[in-house]
This record gives structure tokens, sequence and C-alpha cells, in this order.
């Protein structure tokens, strides 16, 4: 066997014992009072051991660039990110003693940052959110390293027949729930790699769950979807951290959503304070993303006369974002006024107050 092989087998076990060595994420109920008959679940990915649904990503895709012969030893790894894969893949880079390189935008919250240095990281700061992608490129280039760019490879790294994927563990975790075939699965696209996973698993398994894409406010995915033309841009980034794109990215695969909805960043947020209150600890901005998502799908289930489950993701924990959402200065600066907002969505979850009329939505 060559060096070079027999690298690759080595990357691959430690990788392999790394993952026996994690347990599988919570599933967390949140009661709805305002929709009898409708439970949701939240598949609490924040618990990873870099803290976020990334973890999964990262292991995929190092995998996937392993198995393709594509890292080799001493040879940097890049990556595009706003911060949560990057946190991630700096963890799988330090596992396999690679340097790594995260190219990620400089708005990105300085906690993040702080991360990904704690792993061996070093992070590279880009002023147009809509470059990272270039950049990475051009950094793998001239350190003849491997651009890991998970918003190509998301969809591919990930087995999503089974391997225990975050589908296979949503379904194996509800099994003994009242209503253990949830009626919809609610994500946010940040690559478009979970909804793939999500998506095919549920027709693969002959399911009749629907899949929910819950879209960030700064983001093409939504107007993407409605209309069927990947070519759409925009000239800036979200600012709902780790989801939301410029420009559709390949691993987005509409053709596996069921529905879609486009959230205001300010309900958002709100959505996010709300939750928080009622887990008693702090989540990201794209979980409460997320429980709107859901809320409107509980919507829909109650006025079609459904009973049933839902499952939302929560995708990472809130003390990333200390300096950001959870700063009333920060909040105050971008002009962000959350307390009718934290009221409307706590009136809905709460006695089933329909959600603002003017929020994007498309088969819902």
């Amino acid at each position: 066997m060559s060096d070079s092989r027999q690298w690759t087998r080595e990357a691959v076990r430690i990788i392999e014992a790394d993952f026996q060595r994690s347990a599988d994420t919570h599933l967390i109920p949140l009661a709805l009072p305002g929709f009898a008959g409708i439970e949701l679940y939240f598949k609490d990915e924040s618990s990873h051991p870099t803290g976020s649904l990334k973890h999964r990503l990262a292991r995929s895709l190092f995998l996937y660039a392993l198995c393709n012969g594509w890292l080799k030893p001493g040879a940097p790894v890049i990556e595009a990110s706003s911060g949560s894969t990057a946190i991630s893949e700096a963890y799988f880079a330090r596992l396999l003693g690679l340097p790594f390189i995260a190219v990620v935008p400089a708005s990105t919250a300085r906690e993040k940052l702080a991360q990904i240095a704690f792993y061996g990281g070093q992070a590279h700061l880009v002023a147009d959110p809509t470059q990272i992608h270039a950049e990475s490129r051009r950094l793998a280039a001239a350190h003849g390293g491997h651009f890991m760019d998970q918003f190509t490879y998301a969809e591919r790294a990930t087995d999503w027949r089974a391997n225990n994927n975050i589908a296979e563990s949503i379904f194996q975790q509800m099994r003994h729930e009242r209503f253990p075939e949830p009626s919809w699965l609610v994500s946010s696209p940040g690559t478009g790699g979970t909804l793939a996973t999500l998506g095919r698993y549920v027709r693969y398994r002959q399911l009749a769950t629907r899949v929910l894409c819950a879209d960030a406010e700064r983001s093409v995915f939504f107007d993407s979807y409605l209309s069927g033309d990947r070519s759409l841009t925009l000239d800036c980034g979200s600012r709902i951290e780790g989801i939301g794109r410029p420009r559709v990215e390949p691993s987005f695969l509409p053709q596996v959503i069921d529905a879609m909805c486009q959230v205001p960043d300010a309900l958002s947020l709100a959505a996010m304070h709300y939750l928080a209150q009622r887990l008693g600890r702090r989540v990201g901005a794209s979980s409460g993303t997320n429980l709107v998502g859901a809320l409107l799908a509980a919507q829909q289930m109650r006025a079609a006369g459904e009973q049933g489950s839902l499952v939302a993701i929560l995708c990472d924990g809130g003390e990333r974002y200390a300096t950001s959402y959870y700063d009333a200065s920060w909040l105050q600066a971008e002009g962000f006024e959350l307390a009718p907002l934290i009221d409307g969505i706590a009136a809905c979850a709460e006695r089933g107050i329909a959600l603002p009329d003017h929020l994007r939505r498309a088969g819902l």
C-alpha cells in the first residue's frame, strides 16, 4: 500500500473513531398550546462537539474528500463559510493534523472567529460576502490546498439513505411518540444539503412526511424556488448567519422540497428570543427562522383539520451571538425592535393567533 493510501486509511479511521465517541443529538418537545393535537419537536444539533448542525456536514465532507483522494498530508484545507461550518471543519482538520483556512465574511460574529482559532484554524476575512467562494478558490490554488466547497458538495457528500444521517436519526427518535411519522420536517437553507437529505430520505422510505424550507430575508433561494431560475443573485449577504445565500448553490435541490417560506430577519430574531425563553437557553437565529416555518405549517394543519407532529432543526446555540443577536446595542444599531414581534410569536404558539399575512410562502 502506498504512503498516500496508508495516510488516507489512517485519516478515515481517526474520523470514524471520533464518530463512535459521540452520542446522537436530542429531540426536544416544545408544547404549542395554541394548536391542539399538533406536537412540535426540535432536533437539537447544538449538542455536537463543535456546537452546530454543521458538525455532521463537516464530517461527511472530510470523508468524501478523503475517499476521493483530494486531501494530502500537510496540504491545507480551505472553506468558504459564514462561520459554523468553518468551526466544524477546523475541528476535523486538527484531528488529521492539517492546516485549515476559513474564508468568512468580515461581519462574522467574533465568537465564531474565536472558535475557529481555538481549533487551530486561520480566519481569512472578506469584506464582500458574495466573494467568499472566489477567494477560497484563489487561496487553494495559491497554497496548493483543497477547497472543500460545502455549497457544491453538501448534498452529495452525505449518505441520505442511512449511516445515521439526520433524517434517519429523527425518525428513529420519533418511533414511540404519539404521531411517530411527522407531517412536516422544517429546515432553513445554508448549503441546501440538510434539506436534500430530508427530502430524499422521506421519498426513499416512502413516507408521507413533507419538507418545508424556511428561507432568510436576504437570500435568493425562495425566489429561485418560485421561478425555477437558478441564475438569480443578490449583491449582499444574509443577516441571519449560517442560512440564506446571495446565489443559488449547487446543493439546493428544489425538487425534494414540498413548500417554502421566506421569513423577515426581524421575525427570525424575535422567534429566536422566544424560543430561547421557552428552552431556558440561547439558540441561534436560524432556529428562530425554523420556528416561524413550523408555526406556519401548524397553521396549515389546523386549517385542514389535521393532527400530527412537526420536527424543526435547532441549528446551533446562541453563545456564538452574544455580541450581536443577543446584544441590545447591536439590535438597536441594526434597527431591530423585537418586543412586539416576540409578543406576536408567543400569541401564535400559545393562543393560536395567526402570524402576519405578509410572510412570503409557497405551498403553505
